[in-house]
């Protein structure tokens, strides 16, 4: 007879996969680790970028200009970039961004090296910069319909509410480790080799990519860019739910892009250096990977929207306390392998791990509507559409508050 704590863990794991079916699927769990890989990759780079230009520049507003140069090209491209989602194989257009991923890294870590710095100068390095964002920004406009439609295409409807879950879990945790390793790898290694073991880990995003197979083209018609793109947006905005769940996700996040300052917060208030900043970055994306884990054993079924709306009010209000962190003292309490943890660095994690946790609700319910309700000839524009409002949000209130940190008095001096 079996020791009873193998039977218990045999029944833990069939019980957990009952409620959590997609797992099953061999192309969604490449998927998975595709999507880990693709998001780990850019929020490490994103994360090294920003302390790099921080760091050329000491300039708050240059740190929001990084949010504008990424959200023109990642809306003005989404106008057109789900009709052409839409009419071509998806794999295919994911490995078109992933290559195009890698040229990028190797621009970020040629204009790292020292020797290019000193040969162009501090303002050139800084403008090709905004250049590599700009066309990353272009890229996401392609990758994240791709991303979404490809989902829809390889499971079956009665899965897309585990799934929306899990693939949020795995956007989120590169969310985490992104950044975290960005941080650790900044503090041992400096910007160059930080930068290439982003393409490193494109490359397994890649290899991940070639698992799933080639999947059938559900939209044919050759109908003129304009009109598809008209479909996509009347879809939308005709379409009440829809436009309820991404309206009500931009005006949140809009206004709560504070996270972009955190280059300023970890130099200049709280003085925890690389590791900290790391630390910093990554504490949104570990209290989303937290609520996604409770939410996978307590899926989300009943009042949908009333969870949507609190979630939403938690999030604009650890943003708020976030923003007061820096009275909280930078004195350390105690230590952590070497590193000081001060009040106010203690208090800021916090605040973003919890904002995490708040807007990991509103990414699944969201997910979940946009997958539900939009039919697979159409989620390559409808997605196209989403990356609009999320853009939006994101990148624009990282450009709102880049300014409002250059003229505002941010903490006393």
């Amino acid at each position: 007879m079996p020791p009873t704590n193998v039977i218990s863990l045999s029944g833990f794991i069939s019980s957990f996969l009952n409620k959590n079916k997609a797992l099953r699927v061999p192309e969604f769990r490449s998927y998975l680790l595709m999507r880990l890989a693709l998001i780990g990759a850019l929020n490490m780079q994103s994360a090294i970028i920003a302390y790099y230009v921080y760091k050329l520049t000491h300039d708050k507003l240059a740190l929001g200009m990084i949010g504008l140069w990424e959200v023109i090209p990642a809306i003005g491209f989404s106008l057109f970039s789900g009709h052409f989602v839409d009419l071509r194989e998806k794999r295919t257009m994911l490995l078109g961004c992933f290559a195009a991923y890698l040229a990028l890294s190797a621009l970020f870590v040629a204009l790292a090296l020292p020797q290019v710095v000193s040969l162009l100068g501090v303002r050139s390095i800084l403008w090709l910069l905004y250049a590599g964002v700009f066309v990353g920004g272009a890229l996401r406009a392609f990758a994240s319909p791709s991303t979404f439609a490809l989902m829809g295409l390889i499971l079956p409807k009665d899965l897309y509410a585990t799934a929306t879950t899990w693939s949020s879990a795995s956007w989120q945790a590169g969310a985490v480790l992104g950044p975290l390793a960005g941080g650790f790898m900044l503090a041992w290694s400096g910007f160059t080799v930080s930068l290439i073991w982003v393409a490193v880990i494109q490359v397994l995003g890649v290899m991940a990519t070639l698992r799933i197979p080639r999947q059938p083209i559900m939209n044919k018609a050759k109908e003129p860019v304009l009109k598809s793109l008209g479909e996509g947006l009347r879809f939308v905005f005709s379409t009440q739910v829809v436009l309820a769940a991404l309206s009500l996700d931009m005006f949140a996040v809009l206004f709560g892009g504070a996270v972009a300052l955190l280059p300023v917060y970890a130099e200049d208030i709280l003085k925890v250096g690389e590791l900290g900043y790391g630390w910093l970055r990554a504490a949104p994306g570990i209290g989303s990977v937290i609520c996604l884990i409770l939410v996978s054993f307590f899926p989300l079924r009943r009042n949908a929207g009333g969870k949507l709306m609190w979630s939403l009010v938690g999030f604009g209000a650890t943003t708020i306390i976030f923003g007061l962190c820096g009275y909280f003292g930078t004195e350390g309490l105690f230590s952590i392998g070497g590193f000081a943890v001060s009040a106010g660095f203690l208090a800021a994690f916090i605040m973003l791990l919890a904002g995490g946790m708040f807007d990991a609700v509103s990414v699944v319910i969201r997910g979940t509507i946009l997958h539900l309700h939009t039919p697979d000839e159409m989620r390559g524009r409808v997605a196209a559409v989403n990356t609009m409002f999320i853009s939006s949000s994101n990148e624009l209130g990282a450009m709102e508050s880049g300014v409002t940190a250059r003229l505002m008095v941010l903490y006393p001096q």
